[in-house]
């Protein structure tokens, strides 16, 4: 390099300078709501345009669908599918290509024709290892380069599912430990009776259980939402979503913190009002989703027993709910992307509406996320919305790739990656 002239010497230091700063600042995208379970990237200069030709620096064809969010951690990427009928964890490079597959299980279950199938949890990584949990209850953990260090049957752990879907809970993993939720029973008028379990992550031995007890009846024993971490202002506790009430668990021991009701009214109950969109968290505040025509409500963190009735526990409530896609915090502004395509923006301290605005009128499966100034709306038939962040509606752009899409975007290396039915893409600048 030293008998190099000048000029290309700079320009050779420039171009490595460059790489070496953007890997430093890349963001990882552990979960499928992100490196903070919020949904929010700080990753920049991203595209706000694309379609299946333009911006995409790569297309992976995968061997079957799948409404897993992708995981993103250093230059690997992990995603499950249903191949036949096995049940497969997919390693794939920030290159395009594919690294490695494992067959995890067997036996998938189709939803509702086109809803989805048995490969919708997201999988989980740290860097080193890599959990993934299927519908039917086969749970495993990988390290990076594959090879598997344990694999549990929760249905023979924690008894035979009875839930009408898939069990499509995704775990939370943190500080070496993996929560799991499993809300579900038999459509009846016996009160729910849900398992709440803590697992070590290196081991997959269990460190506590809870049974976790509601007045949740008929489909309400049905979660398919996923356990979410409340960490801010040094309190830091777990919730359950599901059979009518958000719960908060100690971390340490399972045990219920406080409950919140009031999101299947008594007085106009409705016996399938399941809950699949998952709570969003931020400091201060618990934005809680109930499904179909039931509300939404915004509660404080810090409550003790029963707080369905405080009045010193809740922020606001307002009486429409996104349904499947979960909400999402941004600054001032709290987002609720409804099943049918239509964006309501509240303002997060006193829940006031801003705006209510159509986007894409398709079902929206995918939850919100936000990155660049952006709250991207990503629809079953594949198209993205983008959202210009803030208390005014502004569709910046709509893009379409021609292929269903049920996985939220994950956001990593400057590149947002979407997981289509039939493909991984990598859209990028």
């Amino acid at each position: 390099m030293l008998n190099l002239p000048v000029k290309t010497r700079l320009l050779m230091a420039i171009v490595i300078l460059a790489a070496t700063t953007q890997d430093a600042s890349a963001e990882n995208w552990p979960s499928w709501r992100g490196p903070h379970n919020n949904g929010i990237s700080s990753e920049t200069s991203l595209p706000t345009e694309w379609s299946a030709t333009k911006n995409v620096a790569w297309k992976l064809p995968l061997p079957g669908s799948g409404g897993a969010t992708p995981v993103v951690y250093g230059d690997n990427i992990f995603l499950t599918a249903v191949a036949g009928d096995e049940l497969v964890l997919i390693c794939a490079g920030t290159d395009g290509k594919e690294r490695w597959h494992r067959t995890v299980g067997k036996g998938n279950k189709d939803v509702r024709g086109d809803e989805g199938n048995s490969a919708a949890n997201s999988p989980v990584t740290d860097g080193q290892h890599v959990w993934t949990m299927f519908a039917n209850g086969d749970l495993a953990c990988f390290t990076v380069a594959g090879e598997k260090v344990w694999q549990l049957d929760l249905q023979k752990e924690y008894g035979t599912f009875e839930i009408q879907f898939g069990m499509t809970s995704t775990p939370v993993l943190d500080d070496g430990r993996l929560y799991i939720q499993l809300i579900h029973g038999k459509w009846s008028d016996e009160p729910s009776v849900g398992t709440v379990a803590c697992l070590d992550a290196a081991s997959g031995k269990q460190i506590w259980k809870h049974i976790r007890k509601t007045d949740g009846v008929a489909e309400n024993k049905h979660s398919y939402a996923s356990p979410m971490m409340y960490d801010y202002d040094g309190l830091r506790f777990l919730l359950t979503h599901g059979a009518d009430f958000l719960i908060a668990h100690d971390i340490n021991t399972g045990k219920e913190i406080w409950r919140c009701g009031g999101l299947n009214i008594k007085s106009k109950y409705d016996n399938t009002l399941r809950f699949v969109a998952s709570p969003a968290c931020a400091e201060g505040i618990i934005v809680v989703p109930s499904a179909k025509r039931g509300p939404t409500l915004a509660i404080r963190p810090d409550g003790h027993g029963d707080i369905t009735n405080d009045k010193s526990a809740h922020l606001w409530s307002v009486e429409q709910t996104p349904d499947v896609p979960s909400p999402l915090i941004v600054g001032n502004e709290v987002y609720l992307c409804k099943q049918d395509g239509n964006l309501l923006c509240l303002d997060r301290k006193t829940g006031k509406e801003h705006y209510f605005e159509r986007t894409h009128r398709q079902r929206h499966r995918a939850s919100p996320v936000f990155a660049d100034g952006h709250v991207y709306l990503t629809a079953r038939d594949g198209v993205v919305s983008v959202i210009k962040a803030g208390p005014q509606f502004e569709l910046v752009a709509q893009n379409e790739l021609g292929d269903a899409i049920t996985a939220s975007p994950a956001i990593s290396n400057g590149t947002i990656y979407l997981r289509s039915f039939g493909a991984l893409w990598a859209i990028r600048k």
